[in-house]
C-alpha cells in the first residue's frame, strides 16, 4: 500500500489564553476548522521569565496549533500580521507532510 504524502504547513500561535476565541474566529475565517489547544506552563521571552501562576488565568498563555494548506495559511497570516506586535503573539511556520492532505 502506497501512502499519499503532501505538503501542508503547520502553524503555531503563542496567545494569551484570553484571546484563544478570537484566534478560532480567525482561523475559521480563513477555512481552518481543525485546531488543538496546547497549555504552556511557562517560558522565558523578551520581557523575561514568566509561568502561569497568575490566579486569574488573564496571563495564561496556549499554544494555537494548527495545520492547514498554503492558501489557508497565508490568509491566516494576513489576518494575524496587525495582532502580532499589538497583542504580543509569537507565530510559527513550518513545511509538514501529511498523509490524508484533504482533511486540511
Amino acid at each position: 500500500m502506497s501512502l499519499n504524502v503532501v505538503q501542508r504547513r503547520r502553524i503555531e500561535v503563542l496567545v494569551d489564553r484570553p484571546l484563544a476565541p478570537l484566534l478560532a474566529e480567525l482561523a475559521r475565517g480563513s477555512g481552518i476548522t481543525s485546531y488543538s489547544l496546547l497549555p504552556v506552563l511557562g517560558g522565558a521571552g523578551h520581557n523575561g521569565v514568566w509561568t502561569d501562576e497568575e490566579i486569574s488565568g488573564a496571563q495564561a498563555k496556549l499554544i494555537f496549533l494548527t495545520v492547514a494548506s498554503e492558501e489557508k495559511t497565508n490568509h491566516l497570516v494576513d489576518q494575524l500580521t496587525p495582532l502580532l506586535d499589538s497583542h504580543g503573539l509569537v507565530l510559527f511556520i513550518s513545511a509538514v507532510d501529511v498523509i490524508r492532505g484533504q482533511r486540511f
